[in-house]
């Protein structure tokens, strides 16, 4: 067979098989050899590529942890905003502009007035306690309660709590059942002193 310009004539250096001839036949002519041809690099996805899988990680379902026992709610901070009995509506009334503006959800604040009752109350009561209280459960918006039934209400984030009038009796019920439904903060409105005795001999 002719040879191959391209291919290169192995010569005696070359290493390779060698090819001894059986006794009592004559060996052919030796024919020339491709020298060793460099491995290819192994492509992703090659036929025959085989590559090591690297070793999965298993990710492990969290242990449920043993209930024990809760841990102690923190307690609210407590904020005072001091306001006349006239006046403590209005001032609990920007206190709830400003956590909405701060990004308070409306659904995070309860009003509890000690006096008169907040318009919105008043008004959604006209309807029936029924439609109020349903309102309180869809936690929807800022609700509004009078004293005298802010116990039947949820606790909230934020309570506010307008000292808006009421006897002395009633605000030194209100504002520790205020303290209690508030989970992180209670700003009390009115007067500072009031507040401060009521708070200190209640808490």
């Amino acid at each position: 067979m002719p040879l191959i310009p391209e291919e290169p004539q192995i010569h005696e250096s070359a290493q390779g098989p060698r090819v001894t001839p059986a006794a009592g036949r004559t060996a052919p002519t030796p024919r020339p050899v491709p020298g060793p041809r460099p491995a290819a690099p192994a492509r992703p996805g090659r036929p025959g590529a085989v590559r090591p899988m690297p070793a999965q990680r298993t990710t492990r379902e969290p242990v449920a942890s043993k209930p024990g026992p809760p841990a102690p709610a923190a307690t609210p901070q407590i904020q005072l905003i001091p306001a006349s009995a006239e006046g403590a509506l209005d001032a609990a009334e920007e206190a709830v502009d400003l956590l909405l503006e701060s990004g308070r959800a409306p659904g995070d604040v309860l009003v509890i007035t000690t006096g008169e009752s907040h318009p919105w109350a008043a008004h959604e009561l006209s309807f029936g306690e029924a439609s109020y209280w349903a309102q309180h459960d869809a936690r929807d918006d800022v609700f509004y309660a009078d004293a005298s039934i802010a116990s039947r209400a949820a606790a909230r984030p934020v309570v506010v709590t307008a000292v808006n009038g009421g006897s002395d009796a009633a605000v030194a019920a209100a504002l520790p059942l205020a303290l209690g439904r508030a989970g992180a903060l209670l700003i009390v409105c009115g007067d500072p002193k009031q507040i401060n005795s009521v708070l200190g001999a209640g808490v």
